[in-house]
């Protein structure tokens, strides 16, 4: 009798989880098949220091095959899923079509940027959802304070030096503490004209950094920024993104190179095009993990609507907590769906929250105790050195050497503008000339403050990342015709793009 296969979309926290436990419990009994656009798993709570040059890229990604080793890794982007026929439709890294036939199914596609519809921030905005968009704000922040310190024109200065984070939540505050740091760091190398120095403004249209969190982190985390010289504009955002800047929701136009938008995540579009029932765009299950009249397939993470049994009417919010232990359960479920142990419902105990401000700086309270300082730094390092599922030791020297050494601050000019689009449902993959991209579904209809909470002791300290899909009959992205070719050694920096689709495409 040959063996069941288990196919899992998406390698974020819930599916590399589903996939780690799922090993462990078939023992060889069954074939367990992960697809995903890439072959690691991304650490996503440490991708600010990604782009604040603290640690290299390659440190907070993890092997897939070489952490799953009972696994068969398949790359490439789901298509399309024919719910009847029990196959799974991909595309591979190289155009190539594929087919995987399951006997059950694991939904694990994760999150994408939340689009608003407000005019210009597709074109002129970068979102923080995968390595290749951190790449690029960590070259596009070392290229604009280069500039500045070249330029002669105060304006023009003030302009590349000033950069605008929108969302206070995990992301956005950690990128503005982060990215403060960063810059005063390079301005003490290249020192810009007298009396400048490098400016951060974090925008939320919430009343206070970190909304989703107490108010006493919040406050611990506020009072960092502030002191640090991050302009803090709570109860604002943007009305307006042109090439030159951006027009604030109070009237105000300020001059800057650099928008970063952190508003938020959204379910990967592919479950939307399952034609099952939806809960704002999450797929719903039971509290088994599994999708009521079709008992092969189970949903986890960012992408699936689960019942909160602590909050009976409600559903768990979309954070990496929820992900990396709705995984588990999952992996116990499928199991018992072959008669292997007994299934599971799902439940949560909240075990706190960290959040790195960079430095020896964080905000944390770990099993409900309140930290700051270099207290809640330690407890936050140490959560993240424990959490981690691999690179433990390489992160722990990267930090050691980040302590001693000045960072290097240089641009590898690997990532264009124009491949890390906001409105992609893939931010996991730049987009290369010839190759199709996947432009993300339309833009919300309410703006949202903040995004939801992200690092948390007691499960993974970040959103589950999208497994992602491509574009069905979307056409190849082109470099703009005024930008130079691929290959050329010339530094990433803001354009104005021409490859999103024409109204009514999304």
């Amino acid at each position: 009798m040959s063996r069941p296969r288990i196919v899992i979309v998406g390698a974020g926290f819930a599916g590399y989880r589903t996939a780690r436990t799922l090993s462990r419990l078939a023992k060889g009994r069954a074939e367990i098949v992960l697809l995903n656009p890439t072959d690691y798993f991304l650490y996503l709570p440490l991708l600010p220091q990604v782009a604040a040059g603290v640690l290299e890229p390659r440190r907070v990604t993890v092997s897939l095959s070489g952490t799953l080793p009972h696994v068969k890794l398949v790359l490439g982007e789901s298509d399309r899923i024919d719910l009847d026929a029990r196959q799974v439709h991909y595309t591979g890294p190289e155009g190539e079509s594929g087919t995987l036939d399951y006997d059950r199914l694991v939904l694990a596609a994760g999150s994408v940027n939340k689009l608003l519809p407000i005019p210009g921030v597709a074109e002129h905005a970068h979102g923080f959802r995968g390595l290749p968009e951190a790449l690029y704000l960590r070259d596009h922040v070392t290229r604009q304070v280069e500039l500045a310190a070249a330029t002669d024109d105060p304006g023009r200065c003030a302009s590349r030096c000033t950069f605008v984070v929108v969302g206070a939540g995990y992301t956005g505050t950690e990128v503005a503490a982060h990215g403060q740091l960063f810059t005063d760091a390079q301005v003490a190398r290249h020192p810009l004209r007298t009396g400048m120095r490098p400016r951060w403004m974090l925008l939320d249209i919430a009343d206070r950094v970190l909304p989703e969190l107490d108010e006493r982190l919040s406050r611990t985390a506020d009072t960092v920024l502030r002191e640090r010289g991050v302009d803090v504009r709570m109860g604002t955002s943007v009305k307006e993104a042109t090439h030159d800047g951006v027009l604030l929701t109070d009237g105000e136009f300020v001059d800057t190179r650099t928008l970063v938008w952190c508003v938020g995540v959204r379910p990967d579009p592919l479950v939307e095009s399952l034609g099952l029932p939806m809960e704002r765009g999450r797929l719903l299950v039971d509290p088994h993990l599994r999708v009521p009249g079709r008992p092969e397939v189970f949903a986890c993470g960012d992408a699936a609507a689960v019942p909160d049994l602590e909050k009976p009417g409600s559903y768990t919010p979309m954070t990496a907590q929820h992900a990396w232990r709705q995984g588990k359960v999952c992996a116990h479920n499928v199991a018992a769906s072959f008669g292997d142990g007994e299934r599971r419902a799902y439940r949560h105990k909240d075990m706190g929250f960290v959040v790195d401000l960079g430095g020896v700086k964080a905000a944390a309270n770990p099993l409900g105790v309140n930290l700051s300082g270099i207290a809640a730094g330690a407890v936050t390092r140490g959560y993240h050195l424990a959490a981690m599922p691999g690179n433990r030791v390489r992160v722990a020297a990267d930090w050691l050497l980040d302590a001693v050494l000045p960072r290097q601050a240089v641009q590898l000019g690997l990532v264009r503008s124009w491949s890390v689009p906001l409105d992609t449902a893939s931010p996991e993959l730049a987009r290369v000339p010839g190759k199709p991209g996947r432009p993300g579904s339309e833009p919300a209809k309410e703006q949202s403050g903040g995004e939801p909470a992200r690092n948390q002791p007691g499960g993974e300290p970040a959103r589950n990342q999208p497994g992602g899909e491509p574009a069905r009959n979307q056409p190849a992205v082109t470099p703009p015709p005024d930008q130079p070719p691929p290959g050329l050694d010339v530094a990433p920096g803001p354009v104005k793009r021409t490859d999103r689709p024409t109204e009514g495409d999304s």
